[in-house]
């Protein structure tokens, strides 16, 4: 008679390890292909620059090394690569976008290539070389020509940005949340801005401590989703919709 071997039992701590090198290889390519977006121009002057390719075309940033909010962070690449690789679910094509927080405005230029009707938000100070990245990037490539205004979290939304004409299909923010004083006026933005049906799509940076109790609480005000986990480039993705009982489940929406 033949004696049956006994089965081998698979060692948990074997499979937690195939799944975190599984895991690790996911974001090495996926950090790897978002990077490699990134070039730079040939040509040095006085200015700095950094170039990207996005929708087949060459996109030229204008930075400003002396204000936060004038210097590209890997969380706008990271939202730009997502939006261009998953249109089938996330169409921009005639929506209206507002961005908050737009920076260098790689974002918004991306989101105008995709077809999409952009408010472009950020603090005064910043407008100026937003506007002119914005300007430069899609003049003549764009269906519709982006808007660059003004906005200052939590003041005067309801002036600047009536409901009842002001009704937007998606926010998008990348790394919005670090250490500064004004999350409490952030999370009002986000709360007044994201009507019903809006969906929020934010890339963000893990830096420090404030940046989870945000996440925490944000949990409690709107449903998130993670699309992308990069722990090499410590950013996430994720996409949020309002917890209103009237509100529509975005997630049962996005798979039809």
């Amino acid at each position: 008679m033949e004696t049956q071997q006994p089965k081998t039992m698979e060692d948990p701590k074997n499979r937690h390890k195939d799944t975190c090198k599984a895991g690790s290889a996911v974001d090495a390519e996926l950090a790897s292909a978002i990077m490699a977006r990134q070039f730079h121009p040939p040509v040095t002057g006085p200015e700095v620059w950094e170039g990207y390719v996005f929708s087949g075309l060459e996109i030229l940033i204008k930075e400003s090394t002396d204000l936060y909010g004038a210097v590209l962070w890997p969380s706008a690449m990271v939202l730009c690569h997502f939006l261009e690789n998953n249109q089938d679910k996330y169409n921009l094509l005639d929506k209206n976008v507002i961005e908050l927080g737009a920076g260098t405005g790689l974002v918004t230029i991306v989101s105008s290539l995709l077809g999409a009707k952009v408010t472009s938000t950020d603090l005064p100070d910043v407008l100026g070389n937003l506007q002119y990245n914005v300007t430069r990037n899609t003049k003549g490539r764009c269906k519709y020509t982006p808007l660059v205004t003004e906005l200052i979290w939590g003041q005067e939304l309801d002036q600047r940005f009536p409901c009842a004409t002001h009704r937007f299909d998606y926010i998008l923010a990348a790394d919005v949340v670090y250490a500064h004083p004004y999350l409490q006026e952030l999370m009002d933005t986000f709360e007044y801005l994201c009507q019903e049906n809006t969906q929020i799509l934010w890339a963000m940076r893990f830096r420090l401590d404030p940046e989870n109790s945000f996440v925490d609480r944000f949990r409690q005000r709107f449903h998130l989703e993670e699309l992308y986990d990069l722990p090499s480039l410590s950013i996430k993705l994720y996409r949020a919709w309002r917890r209103d009982s009237t509100t529509k489940d975005l997630r049962e929406a996005a798979k039809h």
